[in-house]
């Protein structure tokens, strides 16, 4: 077995990629012929002003979505024993958010890691705080897409699930804290049992992202309710219909912020027979419709967070300045 990943790990590292281009090519291809072969069901879609408004309280509520999950991250970074602020993490993680478009899909990871460095986080901690939060949000994202799993393929859900949850509990950590490269030489001599402390389950940061996903998804249905009335009693369904493209854009390497991927699924599973209900369906120009629209949205909310969170970070001094510059006349008066 040693002989059998001592070959395999340098051909994946000469060729991961290319083997990262075929998965998009090949996502990018499939969405294209659908596009392609429905075209005029996506022509026909038609956007009035009170759409347009719709659109812009989507895009809000996406937004929202990122910066929560933003303080999220902060809040997995204290339970290591990190002093950090969730604000500053929320900065950070919508600056670097942007960057998931870029190849191989894991920049913006490497982008949080080497911020909260910066700041006098430990590598350790630093690097364990996004694998965490990597996985609690594929978890979340297995817990909230299990509503659409067919009945004969939910043992391999579930069996995933546990599989997510049992890995991310402490005592398990601890046990993987060494395989975690400490990054300097300085942080190679620390002590990781001490610059890693994570001392219950993190069930807060798992509720936290399972909101996360239960926001975008809401995102979406606004979206999609713009093109076709929606039965409230499917929104539960659409949500975990989302969540399932979205969790496999996610999970599949080196597709940069899933797309095709998460446009492709969602799609699908929206036009097709029983899914939702056995008698109601999707046209597939509609759903290809939705989901570009939204991908559109969910760029949108992504630069916006980007841009804010930027001006928010570089001009502090002056807001705090004026702050006292006001306390000092309220008080003269």
């Amino acid at each position: 077995m040693q002989n059998f990943w001592g070959w395999l790990k340098p051909k994946w590292t000469s060729h991961k990629r290319w083997i990262y281009l075929f998965i998009m090519a090949a996502a990018l291809a499939f969405l294209g012929k659908a596009l392609y072969s429905h075209w005029q069901g996506i022509a026909s879609i038609q956007i009035t002003p009170p759409a347009w408004a719709c659109l812009v309280f989507a895009t809000g509520i996406t937004l929202l979505a990122f910066i929560w999950t933003g303080y999220i991250w902060g809040s997995i970074l204290q339970d290591l024993g990190q002093p950090v602020s969730r604000t500053w993490a929320a900065q950070i993680y919508l600056t670097t958010n942007i960057a998931k478009y870029l190849p191989s899909n894991v920049v913006h990871l490497y982008g949080r890691t080497v911020a909260a460095t910066e700041i006098g986080v430990p590598f350790g901690p630093a690097s364990l705080s996004v694998v965490l939060d990597t996985l609690l949000m594929a978890a979340s994202g297995v817990i909230v897409s299990l509503l659409s799993v067919p009945q004969q393929q939910l043992i391999f859900a579930v069996l995933g699930l546990i599989v997510i949850l049992v890995v991310v509990h402490p005592r398990i950590l601890q046990r993987l804290v060494k395989f975690v490269p400490q990054g300097t030489k300085k942080s190679q001599e620390a002590d990781p049992a001490d610059a890693i402390k994570l001392e219950r389950y993190p069930l807060r940061p798992l509720l936290g992202q399972i909101l996360f996903i239960l926001v975008r998804s809401l995102g979406f249905i606004i979206t999609l309710s713009i093109l076709t009335p929606i039965d409230p009693l499917l929104i539960p369904k659409f949500m975990s219909i989302y969540t399932l493209g979205w969790l496999l854009g996610f999970i599949i390497p080196g597709v940069p912020g899933g797309v095709g991927v998460l446009e492709l699924v969602t799609s699908t599973l929206l036009s097709q027979p029983v899914v939702l209900t056995s008698d109601q369906t999707l046209s597939v120009g509609l759903a290809l419709g939705a989901v570009g629209i939204h991908r559109l949205v969910n760029t949108v909310a992504e630069a916006l967070g980007a841009g804010l969170a930027t001006l928010d970070m570089r001009f502090p001094l002056q807001r705090r300045s004026r702050r006292s510059r006001k306390l000092k006349q309220t008080a003269g008066r």
